[in-house]
C-alpha cells in the first residue's frame, strides 16, 4: 500500500502504515509498544488505529 503524502486527512491519519519508518516510530512511541508488538497487532486486527488501540487496551 503506497502512502500518497499529497492526500492527507482523516482516512490517512486513521491508518497505520508499517511500510513507512516514520509512521512505525510514531505509533510505537504513541502506543508505548515495541515495533514487533505493533506489527503483530496490526497483522491481527488490521491497520486502523482504532482497532489497534482497542486490542492494546488504550
Amino acid at each position: 500500500m503506497s502512502d500518497d503524502k499529497s492526500k492527507t486527512g482523516s482516512p490517512d491519519r486513521d491508518r497505520i502504515n508499517l511500510s513507512e519508518d516514520y509512521e512505525v516510530q510514531y505509533w510505537t512511541k504513541e502506543l508505548g509498544v515495541s515495533e514487533q508488538e505493533l506489527r503483530d497487532v496490526v497483522n491481527a486486527v488490521g491497520d486502523t488505529s482504532r482497532a489497534v488501540r482497542e486490542r492494546l487496551g488504550k
